[in-house]
């Protein structure tokens, strides 16, 4: 028998062609992402400190925006006990909770008539879905504005929230559109063999499937709608009016540190919102939220 002997060098040269290609280099490609770190760092940076700013002028225990005085929960307290505030607040859950409930609607049957349609027709209908999405905000505000001016509607609460229900439906029909497209058809084939009829195999087959989007949808679309102020504005009629629009009100006269805890309680109530529908897929074993919006 013989055996192989190796020598050190030898060795050596085979961790080389082992190790990578960035270690061989003196770990120049490791040091390459800081730079683009550092880009991220100060981009995220200036988009969040106003914000920031913002929150904590909120605990200024001094009525001032430009000095702070030590932490107080002053303002928040004077946002309680403001009636007007507090109608305003009131407002904007109602027209949430609409909004919310029958975009969610209309958008689950509009999603599954796009996917289970065969003809021409229904791939217009989806292209022209998207077209809400990419139009600016304020061009569908003066448009809903026209409409209802040139219909001779008065505008109130009513017309935001139909305006908040035009605007949504394209959002719950293109996160429901990619989980319809994934259920396997045959599933509602097999609940008819067996004796169902069509609507009950959309209703306890399909719909269940859906439900965890349907309610991250559903918890996104009550985020949107409750912090939207450029469709509110131009819909809203002089009063109630939506708490968006109302803060904007008060700001023309100034800027009081009551509007900075109000606007750190939309943050914090928006975040918590949006942080549920990305969650509640996950309850469920489903892809999670950002799946669905991306449709991956």
């Amino acid at each position: 028998m013989t055996s192989i002997h190796t020598t050190p060098a030898v060795t050596e040269a085979a961790e080389q062609e082992v190790r990578p290609a960035s270690r061989r280099r003196g770990g120049r490609a490791e040091r390459r992402p800081r730079i683009a770190i550092a880009v991220t760092a100060l981009f995220f940076g200036l988009l969040y400190l106003p914000i920031g700013v913002v929150v904590l002028y909120s605990l200024n225990s001094k009525k001032s925006l430009t000095v702070f005085d030590g932490f107080s929960l002053r303002w928040y307290r004077a946002f309680i006990h403001d009636d007007v505030l507090i109608s305003s607040l009131g407002t904007s859950l109602k027209i949430s909770l609409a909004a919310m409930s029958g975009s969610v609607l209309l958008g689950v049957a509009l999603a599954i008539g796009l996917v289970r349609s065969r003809s021409r027709l229904g791939s217009l209908a989806g292209l022209i879905m998207l077209v809400p999405l990419i139009t600016p905000e304020i061009v569908t505000g003066v448009a809903s504005m026209l409409l209802f001016k040139g219909l001779g509607v008065t505008l109130s609460t009513a017309t935001v929230t139909l305006a908040e229900i035009t605007f949504s439906i394209s959002y719950v029909t293109v996160i429901l559109r990619s989980r319809v497209a994934a259920l396997n058809p045959e599933v509602e084939e097999a609940a008819m063999d067996l004796g169902a009829t069509r609507w009950q195999a959309l209703r306890l087959v399909t719909l269940p499937a859906l439900l965890p989007a349907v309610l991250a949808s559903a918890v996104l679309i009550f985020a949107l709608v409750f912090d939207d102020f450029v469709l509110a504005y131009f819909t809203t009629g002089v009063d109630p009016q939506p708490l968006s629009v109302r803060i904007y009100s008060a700001i023309r006269f100034g800027v009081q540190p009551t509007i900075n805890a109000v606007g750190t309680l939309m943050l914090a109530g928006s975040i918590a919102l949006i942080a549920l529908a990305l969650f509640i897929p996950r309850l469920f074993g489903r892809k999670g939220g950002l799946e669905l919006l991306s449709g991956s």
